[in-house]
């Protein structure tokens, strides 16, 4: 940690193998190990270290979802009551300005409308999207590889057990081809 502003001084050690197979096993090994700040890239999906890395089990994002769907009915609702009944008011039929089933289409909408953006929003929150800069392209290997032919597990230096030393003996150990520290 630096002193003055307590931040780590490298975002973690990236770890480089020669497969997914082999990438695969290595996020078994660290995952039964206890480490959980990681992260895998590959240059193309590979569903089973998705499901080790990232914990689909516990998404905000239904909730997220949700939250924006009532805000969204809640929003129709006062909008629909506010233009008739206030702003501006029309007597159509003899029905009373209030009149909630002429609201339904409106709240209908807007539950959807605001759903989707939540949903949409809450995803690029969730998973820190945009991000025009991520720590690892400061990592040569990364650069070269990374989205063509390169398998890399990235243990972050923010979880609970990372230790550089034993952590870099534990990548190697697990049959990485080289480990680098990634600056911040």
């Amino acid at each position: 940690m630096h002193a003055e502003t307590g931040t780590p001084e490298i975002h973690g050690l990236l770890a480089e193998y020669r497969s997914a197979q082999a990438l695969l096993d290595a996020t078994r090994r660290a995952h039964t190990e206890g480490f959980r700040a990681m992260d895998a890239y590959t240059p193309y999906p590979v569903e089973e270290i998705a499901e080790i890395v990232c914990d689909h089990h516990r998404s905000k994002v239904p909730l997220i979802c949700l939250v924006g769907g009532v805000a969204g009915a809640l929003a129709g609702w006062a909008l629909a009551w506010w233009t008739s009944t206030v702003s501006y008011p029309l007597n159509i039929g003899g029905k009373p300005f209030n009149s909630w089933p002429a609201f339904i289409p409106v709240i209908f909408e807007t539950t959807i409308l605001f759903a989707a953006f939540s949903a949409g929003i809450g995803m690029l929150a969730l998973n820190r999207l945009p991000e025009p800069y991520h720590p690892v392209f400061n990592v040569a290997g990364f650069r070269e590889r990374g989205s063509r032919e390169g398998y890399f597990l990235c243990i972050e230096a923010g979880d609970a057990r990372f230790d550089r030393v034993r952590t870099r003996e534990f990548l190697a150990a697990t049959g990485a081809l080289e480990v680098h520290e990634v600056e911040p």
